[in-house]
């Protein structure tokens, strides 16, 4: 029976934390003694139906509320169709891209080293009897594939209200393969990896994930331009209704994408569970009370918005951060999150349509440099490597952080430039002003 496991020789596999941060990576490498856990498969199984669940509908539905009621179907229809492409995508190369480990090797600096090799692609060598860890691969690859997934469409909220579903198309396939597989690789690829070399402790996506979308989102929703009659028209949420059952949803889900991180059943997970919930509420009240104190009442909108910067400032650190860190990084995500997507980008103008680079751009900064204060053993986490201290923990993070910026916005910006250039990211001024639900779709979400 093939199989592969974690592999943890590199600088954090010298001590049971480095076993715990690099489970999501799982350097694919050969186990004599290969055994299936059929609780650590059903756990899994359930995490990855949980993480889909988390795009549609939670997320979907999340942005369709927040949308004018004359695009809630383009906002549905991109997070499904992304749904739909990155599956295809993942599939045929994604996959090999983002864990391949062929050519890698610890401290040495190569092309494998950025982007994994098309060894694993169209899911060679995958078979009903390989595993990863104790569950089996095929198990693995599609829980990642629900990451792969929400990742650009977390990305929509940005521009949402202006694209052409065309050029979303574009964009997504390009950017997935050109930019989320080498970041994913270089943090979850294993030993020879470039952040993972470092020691970058990101255990369930704040670089991979939130900060590459948000940054992603940013820079689409600069190229794109603002919305017509942004921000003298007033342009409220059409359905918060829909916000907050996507919001509750997206909680719900966000078990299965931060404990199921753990890839087992096990007091790892149990603790990334707790931790989840425990920064998620104290994000949520902090937004809420912060609104009300800047605003005189607080607002539902306020309060699930929190909640989501809470479980985007915690995935880095729910396999780290004991449950009295995870509240600080619950407060910090929502008091700086609430101040970036308010003050801040009212300050430089920006149309960030639904604030994804506010709270999880943001948020995934946040909490990827509180990881590195918060794992500590003094603070009631699960311990730094061997000779770190938060101080030089503080730097690695930084670097992962910067590194993640830095690439992610010179690609989205080459992307989205020459996809502008081919055929046009913009719809018309008539189209927006019809709404992309008719002018995109031929469709409307509403009978009038």
């Amino acid at each position: 029976m093939q199989s592969t496991r974690p592999h943890f020789s590199g600088p954090l596999g010298k001590t049971l934390l480095g076993s715990l941060l690099a489970l999501p990576a799982l350097a694919l490498a050969q186990d004599a003694t290969p055994t299936l856990n059929s609780g650590d498969t059903a756990w899994m199984l359930t995490s990855t139906a949980l993480v889909l669940f988390m795009t549609i509908p939670g997320l979907a539905l999340f942005y369709g509320g927040l949308v004018r009621s004359k695009n809630v179907l383009s906002v549905l229809m991109q997070c499904f169709a992304i749904t739909g492409l990155m599956t295809i995508l993942w599939s045929l190369y994604g996959y090999s891209l983002a864990f391949s480990t062929a050519g890698m090797t610890t401290e040495t600096i190569n092309l494998n080293t950025f982007i994994g090799g098309l060894d694993r692609a169209f899911f060679a060598g995958l078979t009903r009897e390989t595993l990863t860890a104790a569950i089996p691969e095929s198990v693995f690859a599609t829980f990642q594939m629900t990451f792969a997934i929400i990742t650009p469409a977390l990305i929509v909220g940005a521009f949402a209200e202006r694209m052409k579903f065309s050029a979303m198309l574009w964009f997504m396939g390009i950017w997935f393969t050109v930019v989320y597989t080498p970041i994913a690789h270089m943090v979850w690829g294993g030993d020879g990896g470039l952040m993972w070399d470092w020691g970058v402790l990101d255990f369930a996506g704040g670089t991979v994930v939130h900060i590459n979308a948000g940054v992603a989102g940013l820079v689409a929703a600069l190229v794109l331009g603002k919305r017509k009659g942004y921000p003298t028209t007033a342009m409220p949420p059409h359905n918060l209704t829909y916000t907050v059952i996507g919001a509750s949803m997206l909680w719900v889900g966000w078990f299965g994408f931060n404990a199921g991180s753990a890839v087992a059943a096990d007091q790892n997970a149990g603790m990334a569970m707790l931790v989840t919930q425990i920064a998620t509420a104290a994000a949520a009240l902090t937004w809420m009370f912060a609104e009300w104190m800047a605003h005189g009442k607080p607002s539902v909108l306020g309060i699930a918005t929190g909640a989501v910067a809470g479980l985007v400032a915690i995935t880095p650190a729910a396999g780290t951060a004991g449950p009295m860190g995870a509240m600080a990084i619950g407060v910090a995500s929502g008091v700086v999150c609430f101040i970036t997507s308010t003050k801040v980008k009212r300050m430089f103008g920006y149309d960030d349509s639904l604030d994804v680079f506010g709270v999880h751009a943001v948020g995934g900064i946040v909490g990827a440099m509180l990881t590195g204060v918060f794992a500590d053993a003094s603070l009631g986490g699960a311990g730094l490597a061997e000779g770190m201290t938060i101080a030089s923990q503080l730097v690695v993070q930084g670097k992962g952080v910067l590194v993640t910026l830095v690439y992610t916005a010179v690609m989205s910006f080459i992307i989205l430039k020459v996809i502008d250039f081919l055929i046009g990211l913009r719809v018309s001024e008539d189209d927006e002003t019809q709404g992309l639900d008719l002018s995109e779709h031929d469709e409307r979400g509403y009978i009038l």
